[in-house]
């Protein structure tokens, strides 16, 4: 399900973002038109994607997603309509890669979990989740790749 997780550093990465405050249940809803935004935008202001899309979780409530659907990108964005400039941080973080369909994401978060708990690591508040590879890449879930990153406080 999940490759062997290990702690690496990251750097800041400059990004274009949509910020989202939705019940649980509406993720599905907004991730493709949010996804489609984001990307016309970008490249609408004449900037490239450095990088896979990604969710990054900002506050963990159980029926409420508080998240920044967002893009590496090579320059800062002006702000337009909901997209906006932003960063993810430079961090400590336990990574892993989940392969599969993303009806998974939820065990394989739980199992990646369970590895940070093991190895006696502290998690920060925050995580996100970089689209690797997915329905656009090939329509078979089995090829689809997640990235898994968890910050780790110091």
């Amino acid at each position: 399900m999940i490759d062997t997780p290990h702690v690496t550093e990251t750097s800041v990465q400059t990004t274009a973002v949509i910020r989202f405050t939705i019940p649980r249940s509406a993720i599905q809803s907004v991730m493709g038109p949010g996804y489609k935004e984001l990307m016309d935008t970008v490249a609408a202001q004449g900037i490239s994607a450095t990088g896979p899309w990604f969710s990054h979780h900002l506050r963990m409530q159980p029926d409420t997603f508080d998240f920044e659907l967002g893009v590496p990108v090579s320059a800062p964005v002006v702000a337009s309509g909901r997209v906006q400039p932003s960063q993810l941080p430079a961090a400590r973080v336990a990574c892993t890669v989940y392969h599969g369909g993303y009806e998974g994401l939820g065990e394989a978060w739980g199992e990646f979990s369970e590895w940070i708990a093991a190895q006696g690591l502290q998690p920060a508040a925050d995580l996100w989740e970089s689209y690797v590879d997915g329905p656009g890449s090939n329509p078979d879930p089995a090829t689809w790749r997640t990235e898994l990153n968890r910050p780790l406080s110091r």
